[in-house]
């Protein structure tokens, strides 16, 4: 099968190995002539990212990059980003990295001109429709990493910088226009990179799969992504070079953040504090978190994962399931506690707060609440 394809779901992606070599069309799909590259830290320097300037500076697209992006980025990067668009007279952003880049990207394009405080626009209601649309410039995605899915989603999680909250900031216009999936670009990734980012796409796809609400499209999304991940996830950890794997966890990725519309919930719920408050990981925090989080929500879940575990050719249903979760983690060399990764439970009440306000609370089986959500991070600390 050829790992290759053009598809227009969520948005038009491009989808195979070298593709990124298309970028300046995929400017001219989106209406930018002078776009600005937004990526993280880690990134700025890589082969991959000058090779991308290069295409772009080939093009006559010029070499307009800003990389001032945390691994949780904040508000503070935001401005920063924005004003970097602003001096550069850019007409668009080209979201360049993993979820960090990503995420940073879209909301450089989506805040350059609105006037209302960032945290304005937050996902309650419809708090959206304070944005000017029409000030919204153009997006296109290109992801590196396989994990987040941001390449396929309409936010990006902010981090306060002051209350130490990530904050869900959501707008329509933020999906972007056209997705470059490239596995090519993600072959460089460490081991702990591609174990983290992976399970964050799991965990995607579990927590989306667990959900209670009605989309039985997200549902069908979901449970083709797990399987994906259980097959090639090993593979793409094994040998980074496997381009059939990181197709495919690509693809998984991209499948998870699409199937999330559904619904997340406790094991999110947990993370999104964790790393803001200690800026950790977000996928492996995920992990980590999965266990205890599957346990918690048995009583809900147990029969849909019965009818899920032969399809991902695991034995024992979701019992099985749950051995096979633990055991996939310590593959990977995944921390089974969160004091491993720096994590204290002096930090408790702040750590509840923060997961007691987290959206993805509401697509939790189970109902949280600030007593049973102590108790899941007393047991994943």
């Amino acid at each position: 099968m050829s790992l290759v394809g053009n598809w227009s779901y969520p948005t038009a992606m491009k989808f195979g190995a070298g593709r990124i070599k298309e970028l300046p069309e995929a400017c001219a799909q989106a209406g930018m002539k002078r776009p600005l590259l937004v990526t993280d830290k880690g990134l700025a320097d890589l082969p991959i990212t000058k090779a991308t300037l290069d295409i772009m500076e080939a093009a006559g697209l010029g070499r307009g990059m800003f990389s001032d992006v945390d691994p949780n980025p904040s508000e503070i990067n935001l401005h920063a980003g924005v004003e970097a668009y602003k001096a550069g007279g850019h007409d668009g952003v080209i979201a360049f990295g993993g979820g960090s880049g990503l995420d940073l990207g879209k909301m450089v394009a989506f805040y350059a001109g609105q006037t209302r405080p960032i945290w304005d626009f937050e996902d309650i209601g419809d708090w959206w429709t304070r944005a000017d649309s029409d000030a919204i410039a153009p997006i296109i995605a290109v992801p590196t990493t396989a994990g987040t899915g941001s390449e396929v989603g309409r936010a990006s999680i902010i981090t306060n910088s002051e209350t130490h909250e990530k904050k869900v900031i959501f707008h329509p216009k933020v999906l972007p226009a056209v997705v470059i999936a490239d596995p090519e670009l993600t072959v460089g990734m460490p081991k702990f990179i591609t174990a983290g980012t992976g399970l964050d796409a799991f965990a995607h796809c579990v927590e989306a799969f667990s959900s209670p609400h009605y989309h039985p499209m997200s549902q069908g999304i979901a449970l083709e992504g797990m399987r994906l991940v259980i097959d090639y996830l090993p593979r793409a950890y094994a040998d980074g070079t496997d381009l059939e794997a990181r197709a495919n966890m690509m693809s998984a990725a991209a499948m998870g953040a699409t199937a999330f519309q559904k619904g997340l919930g406790a094991i999110h719920a947990l993370s999104h504090p964790v790393g803001a408050i200690f800026n950790t990981h977000h996928g492996t925090t995920n992990a980590v978190c999965m266990p205890a989080v599957l346990e918690f929500n048995t009583g809900e879940i147990a029969d849909r994962f019965d009818r899920a575990a032969g399809y991902l050719g695991i034995d024992g249903g979701f019992k099985g399931f749950q051995s096979f979760v633990q055991d996939f983690n310590d593959s990977f060399e995944i921390p089974r506690k969160l004091s491993e990764m720096g994590v204290s439970a002096d930090q408790m009440d702040a750590l509840v707060e923060g997961a007691i306000k987290d959206p993805s609370c509401g697509g939790n089986p189970v109902e949280l609440t600030r007593e049973n959500l102590r108790q899941l991070f007393e047991d994943v600390i």
